[in-house]
């Protein structure tokens, strides 16, 4: 049959997926996801839920009762979502973060397609982080995820943070995926820090919400701190696709990449978990950048 994708009938046989986060109106992953659901003719439907941080316990309850197949989940729930899950996926443990649910049959599956589709979208963007030097802004759900996947490919990883507590901490925590031999390191996300950790950085990660609708003039590097021309800075951001801090290191002549190859490589991963069907991915990116237009 025709997939309905939220555009077509909906029936007491149609599927329900979706993704939670608060705020969750910029994101782009319900016409991602419903473009992918209709090329594969499944009669699914993906919704965004805008799910208050207090009310997190609340949803997942709600999501076993109604019976959804499965959730993504964005800022700033995937952390908090740890111990709401009956059973984690080795990825999940390791990171600490969950951004994709599946229910089944003995329980809710707590998993993380994060690390993989950044892994994915450097190279398809031309950047090979194994064994690189990596400087790493944030150490919130996302940044867990991207700590740990350079880690598994033996880079150096310097991380910042504005409290730099939370940068030792997930360090602490992910420092046995380290490489023997690769240097990892943490601190203050100030000028000092980031002179010093920008010298050798081969790639930059922005994986602060810096940048992101609705703030869309706010950036994580400071204006009196140089970027390294020989970096390439890679933005999780991506609506706007072109972010302030982007801008910044357009302006100096490093090759950059904005988080959408991330969005569509993480996301076709949970589509292939939740429906058991190779995703269609060159459908989910189209449709991305459909919805993203020129933001």
């Amino acid at each position: 049959m025709s997939g309905a994708g939220c555009e077509g009938l909906l029936t007491g046989r149609t599927t329900v997926v979706g993704v939670i986060g608060w705020p969750v109106e910029h994101s782009v992953s319900p016409q991602m996801h419903n473009a992918a659901l209709r090329a594969l003719g499944l009669d699914w439907c993906y919704v965004p839920f805008a799910v208050r941080p207090e009310a997190l316990p609340a949803a997942v309850a709600g999501l076993r009762a109604l019976g959804l197949r499965g959730l993504n989940a964005t800022v700033p729930h995937k952390q908090a979502l740890m111990p709401l899950m009956d059973a984690l996926t080795p990825q999940a443990r390791a990171i600490g973060a969950v951004n994709t649910l599946l229910l089944r049959e003995d329980g809710l599956l707590g998993h993380n397609t994060d690390a993989r589709g950044f892994v994915r979208a450097l190279r398809e963007a031309g950047f090979d982080p194994h064994a690189c030097s990596a400087l790493v802004l944030g150490a919130g759900g996302a940044a867990r995820a991207v700590v740990y996947a350079l880690l598994s490919e033996g880079a150096s990883v310097t991380l910042l943070n504005r409290t730099p507590a939370r940068a030792d901490a997930l360090l602490d925590e992910l420092s046995p995926y380290a490489a023997s031999g690769a240097r990892i390191a943490s601190g203050a996300l100030d000028a000092s820090m980031l002179r010093r950790a920008a010298s050798d950085a081969r790639l930059i990660v922005n994986a602060t919400t810096l940048g992101m609708w609705p703030h869309n003039d706010a950036s994580p590097w400071l204006d009196d701190v140089l970027l390294p021309q020989d970096a390439f800075c890679y933005d999780l951001v991506y609506n706007p696709r072109v972010t302030r801090w982007l801008s910044q290191a357009r302006a100096v002549g490093c090759a950059c990449a904005d988080g959408l190859g991330m969005l569509v490589h993480q996301g076709a991963e949970a589509l292939e978990l939740w429906t058991g069907r190779a995703a269609p991915v060159d459908v989910m990116r189209a449709a991305c950048e459909a919805a993203l237009g020129g933001r």
